[in-house]
């Protein structure tokens, strides 16, 4: 009876000390914990240089949304064809990063501030390529359909551009020597109309549901 009592209280003991994570939302049957959105919560405090006790209630639950567009584009993904990220190509967004943080100029200090987020270089070039793949994707996917005529660039120029160089007192630039910058900067500022539409369709078609309130979730093993 003894032996009994003392294997039923140590199992009581591991079952209080087995971690319980939280679905937070369920996308097309695929389920994003309360574990995955404090990473991606790390992440972003990160490379905006802000603590997590700065995220109010309504920055968190953007982060949430975030994560649930990142489900839907990531499932376009597999029929998708572009260049996926490198390593090399998300080291060097790192490195963007480490320059936010004074004493990251050193090694030493960089492994300080990651585990002030608590993250490490191996996941936070994991989420850098990830991002960087998804908005390759929305770019493979809808730079296509977008087209700029001369007359929103001399629009943009006369109404913009200009009045831009003015306000800092720089010279007066001729449109022809801008035409290409100002037509990348309309496209990808179509590009990112045309995702929130796109986003808002994927989601129309897929099954999400965000389970009660999303700092509540439910609970699963």
């Amino acid at each position: 009876m003894v032996l009994l009592l003392a294997i039923l209280a140590f199992a009581r003991g591991a079952a209080a000390a087995e971690v319980i994570d939280r679905i937070v939302a369920i996308v097309n049957g695929h389920i994003i914990l309360q574990s995955d959105w404090n990473d991606a919560l790390r992440y972003e405090a990160l490379l905006g240089a802000r603590s997590l006790s700065e995220f109010s209630d309504e920055d968190r639950r953007a982060v949430l949304d975030r994560l649930i567009d990142q489900e839907l584009l990531g499932e376009q993904m597999k029929s998708a064809s572009f260049q996926h990220a490198t390593e090399a190509d998300a080291a060097a967004q790192v490195a963007d990063a480490r320059k936010l943080y004074p004493q990251a100029s050193s090694d030493e200090g960089w492994q300080t501030v990651l585990a002030q987020y608590g993250l490490t270089e191996k996941v936070l070039i994991v989420h850098v390529r990830q991002e960087i793949d998804l908005m390759r994707l929305v770019d493979a996917h809808l730079r296509p359909t977008v087209q700029i005529d001369s007359k929103s660039i001399e629009a943009y120029y006369r109404e913009k551009f200009v009045p831009q160089l003015k306000q800092s007192g720089a010279g007066e630039v001729p449109l022809a020597d801008v035409t290409a910058q100002i037509r990348e900067l309309l496209t990808q500022q179509k590009v990112s109309e045309l995702m929130v539409s796109w986003l808002q369709s994927l989601r129309s078609e897929s099954r999400v549901s965000v389970p009660g309130d999303p700092d509540e979730g439910v609970q699963t093993r």
